[in-house]
């Protein structure tokens, strides 16, 4: 006769709310910060249509992005937002499609102004946590924290 034995494995993790999804989150090693397993959709989604839009420039379809705004029924500061995502780091756009991105970048994040060269926009990003794979190819490191520029307290206003 045959007993049933179990087995009981534990594994540490955390399971992280974000909209229309739950991820599954496991534990850092050696410091370096989980990344996502999956591409995140809005970030994807934002990627798409900023090439469309950047495409349909191109080719002509519309004079200026006033026109477009209109003609698309979108803000224009909104498109004009997103018509600077074509212009991030190829390896940027490469992770954010492979779901290589850091937890910390949203769509928010993404849609600030960021530097126009890449190698600045690697270091930008990265201070979102970035993974490995937002890191600079070439070997360049992204500023340390004594580099990192300083902020500036605000200034004092008084009310009358």
């Amino acid at each position: 006769m045959t007993t049933a034995t179990s087995i009981t494995v534990r594994v540490p993790l955390a399971i992280r709310h974000r909209p229309g999804r739950k991820t599954v989150v496991t534990p850092t090693t050696d410091g370096v910060a989980p990344v996502t397993a999956r591409a995140d959709p809005a970030l994807v989604k934002a990627l798409a249509r900023a090439f469309r839009y950047q495409r349909m420039l191109d080719q002509g379809l519309y004079v200026s992005i006033t026109e477009m705004a209109a003609a698309e029924r979108l803000d224009r500061g909104y498109l004009g937002r997103l018509l600077r995502l074509p212009l991030l780091a190829p390896d940027i756009t490469d992770g954010i499609i492979n779901g290589r991105q850091p937890h910390s970048m949203g769509l928010s994040r993404l849609m600030e102004p960021l530097p126009g060269e890449w190698g600045a926009q690697r270091a930008s990003l990265s201070r979102c946590h970035a993974p490995a794979s937002l890191s600079d190819r070439r070997g360049e490191q992204p500023p340390s924290g004594s580099e990192a520029p300083q902020a500036r307290p605000s200034p004092k206003r008084e009310i009358a």
